[in-house]
């Protein structure tokens, strides 16, 4: 039998669990005092230097008010377009050329033709 080994990345969910507990107005002792673990534990969770399972994952989730799969795999799967909220995001972090950049790769991607 062939185990399969799942490649988390442990680094990546810290930051999102970070940045929703940031969003959330929340330090890392309130969220540690929420859940009962350390705030050393939440730090480290957030640096990416310790593994959490999906219990404690679900926790920081409810706490947070944020859905689980986005601490996962940074998407939540609503609607058929899920990604048009997520994108918007990222647009609106960046600069109106960076912008223009984006759109123009995105016509290319999309097979518009420029005119």
């Amino acid at each position: 039998m062939k185990i399969v080994e799942a490649n988390v990345d442990y680094k990546l969910i810290g930051q999102r669990i970070k940045e929703a507990r940031k969003r959330a107005g929340w330090s890392q002792e309130k969220l540690g005092e929420t859940i009962d673990v350390a705030t050393v534990y939440i730090s480290r969770v957030e640096r990416g230097n310790a593994q959490v399972n999906l219990k404690r994952l679900s926790q920081i989730a409810i706490a947070l008010n944020t859905p689980m799969e986005k601490l996962l795999v940074g998407t939540t799967v609503e609607c058929e377009r899920y990604l048009n909220k997520e994108f918007q995001e990222l647009l609106e972090q960046c600069t109106p050329d960076k912008q223009q950049l984006i759109y123009n790769i995105a016509k290319i991607v999309a097979g518009i033709k420029f005119v």
